[in-house]
This record gives C-alpha cells, sequence and structure tokens, in this order.
C-alpha cells in the first residue's frame, strides 16, 4: 500500500494536536506558591483543583510549607496540610482556610501585583503572606 502526502501530513497533525492537549493545564485547576514571614523565610506551594463544579471560584488542596531561611540547623523544616481557597471580585479577593500540621489557619488578601496578605493561626502571631495563582 503506497502511503500518500495528505495522510503522513494528517498523522504529523493528529500527533502534533494530541502533544499539545496532554500539555494543556487542567480546568479547573491552578498552582499556589507563596512566600511567608516578615523575611519570606517560608516557602510555600501547592496544586489546587476546583472544589465543586457548581461553586465557582472556589479551590482546595494539598499545601506544603518548607522553611528556607539561613538560620536553618537539621535542614530544613516543612510543614503540610491542606488549602480551601475562594476567589471573589473578579480575581481581586483572595481568601482561605488552611490547616498545618493540624493547626488552623485563616488568609485574606487583596491583589496588587500578587495577592498580599496576612496568615493568622491559631496560637502564632499573625505573619505576612504573599501568594502567586498560577
Amino acid at each position: 500500500m503506497r502511503r500518500t502526502p495528505w495522510r503522513n501530513g494528517a498523522a504529523v497533525s493528529l500527533g502534533a494536536v494530541a502533544l499539545w492537549l496532554c500539555h494543556m493545564p487542567l480546568a479547573g485547576a491552578m498552582e499556589i506558591l507563596g512566600q511567608a514571614g516578615v523575611l519570606g523565610e517560608w516557602e510555600l506551594t501547592g496544586h489546587l483543583t476546583e472544589s465543586a463544579p457548581g461553586t465557582p471560584r472556589q479551590f482546595s488542596g494539598p499545601l506544603k510549607m518548607k522553611h528556607v531561611g539561613l538560620c536553618t540547623q537539621d535542614g530544613p523544616e516543612e510543614r503540610a496540610g491542606e488549602i480551601k481557597l475562594q476567589i471573589t471580585g473578579a480575581d481581586s479577593q483572595v481568601t482561605a482556610e488552611l490547616v498545618l500540621d493540624g493547626a488552623p489557619c485563616t488568609y485574606s488578601a487583596r491583589k496588587t501585583r500578587n495577592y498580599e496578605g496576612t496568615l493568622s493561626c491559631a496560637g502564632r502571631a499573625p505573619v505576612p503572606l504573599l501568594v502567586w495563582l498560577k
């Protein structure tokens, strides 16, 4: 069977479309990155998914905080947890409930270039937290 140029071109085009679809982010998913602390000594990372299709602009997922400051002696301290985040007002306001190593925390921020707000955890002084959503 002789192959025609059209068939080969169609196969290449379909392959390119398949690769493009594999690299597209999932609808309703985002990455959260942040810096917490007065000196930005904590790095925050997580992958969030939309909580429920009928609930607009609410996301949740696992979260990790890692101490990246200079005063770490026995390797970086890490804390794991969960976050529930809501975006309101045409992306200008973010509120969140977090649980980090069993401690409940809240976060509220307004958007400038990023989301700038305060992380408040039970039994601890509030700290600044900058967040980027991708």
